[in-house]
């Protein structure tokens, strides 16, 4: 290709694009979007345009951002609430679980505010069943509902799917010694032997776990479906309809985890059950078209989606940055103010029973 530079002209021949060149009309959209959303300029380090809203995923375990100072921010920038999807609760020996830490956070969290005239807000401690400290996962879902957790996540990092997609630490079941390994990605059979798959051989949802769903709607709290295989989120959402819970939600479904078509996630927000869309599905990781997620939500409705961040993890923003960036990024892509405030706060407060 006569005029064309060489590595170029290779990359033509292999029909690959240059890593900073989009397809043209994810371009095209983006750049009308950025030019024509309109927002108080920033001025760090102050966050706004998240003023009331309530994020249903932040992480705040080991490795991850700090709960208090991630909850300072979210006070002194307004925000209605945090509920922590993994905290150092997950291991703390001197505690229950999360609900303890958190509680600790929490009294931390309301000194300062006192110090600094800001108003404290709602932290919220969420407890993840393969966590169980070595009890029997029911005992340990019991004990953590009575000690105060306000949701409870199916398998997340050590079920079957995450296993077969992404693989994970051999030192979980038992190959190796070394907590730094990471495994290739598992074949299914073996994911299903070594992780935690909620389904039994005859495609139903098993026994203890459909125990866990009817002690959530015994306390009222949220739950949510994990990294579940479609045929899990289907089996799971059965249990919902047959136990009336009304505060089930589908986290990142456009994520490689989840990967609902939009004709699934009508189903599924038709039965009751939310979508929590996250920063962490357009964020460059993962980097669905926010004009996909926005596109989505306006043709589910707004009634049964929530926004959150999913973040914690140093390659992100900070939560309150990541509410931020998930809500403008709606807003500039078809989401009215009003619809935007009920992803980020009505709902989310529903399913933290504050509103």
């Amino acid at each position: 290709m006569d005029g064309i530079p060489a590595d170029k002209e290779l990359m033509a021949e292999a029909g690959l694009r240059r890593p900073n060149q989009a397809p043209h009309d994810r371009f095209l959209a983006s750049y009308r979007a950025r030019m024509g959303y309109r927002d108080t300029p920033l001025e760090p380090p102050a966050v706004h345009g998240v003023e009331g809203a309530i994020d249903l995923h932040c992480h705040a375990h080991e490795g991850q951002q700090d709960a208090l100072a991630v909850a300072r921010t979210a006070a002194a920038s307004g925000m209605g609430g945090l509920l922590f999807k993994s905290s150092l609760g997950m291991r703390r020996p001197d505690v229950a679980g999360p609900a303890g830490v958190i509680r600790e956070v929490a009294a931390d969290l309301r000194r300062w505010c006192e110090e600094t005239g800001v108003e404290p807000i709602g932290l919220w401690a969420g407890w993840i069943t393969s966590f169980t400290k070595g009890l029997p996962m029911l005992r340990a879902a019991r004990t953590q509902l009575a000690d105060g957790v306000k949701a409870v996540w199916m398998p997340v990092f050590r079920s079957a799917n995450t296993l077969h997609k992404v693989g994970g630490p051999p030192i979980w079941w038992g190959a190796s010694t070394d907590p730094a390994e990471w495994s290739d990605p598992l074949p299914w059979a073996r994911a299903v032997e070594v992780g935690e798959h909620t389904l039994d051989g005859h495609g139903r949802l098993k026994p203890e776990y459909k125990e866990v769903f009817r002690m959530a709607a015994d306390h009222d709290v949220m739950v949510s479906f994990g990294h579940a295989t479609h045929e899990e989120i289907f089996a799971m959402a059965e249990a919902v309809r047959e136990l009336h819970i009304t505060k089930a939600v589908i986290d990142h479904p456009f994520s490689p985890f989840i990967d609902l078509s939009l004709a699934e996630m009508r189903e599924l927000t038709s039965a009751g059950i939310y979508m929590n869309f996250t920063y962490d599905e357009i964020s460059p990781l993962l980097g669905v078209n926010p004009a996909d997620m926005a596109a989505a939500i306006l043709e589910l409705g707004t009634d049964h989606v929530t926004l959150s961040s999913d973040a914690g993890e140093p390659l992100f923003p900070h939560t309150v940055e990541a509410i931020r960036l998930v809500r403008a990024h709606m807003r500039a892509f078809g989401l009215s103010e009003e619809q935007a405030h009920q992803v980020c706060v009505i709902n989310p407060g529903v399913l933290m029973g504050v509103r």
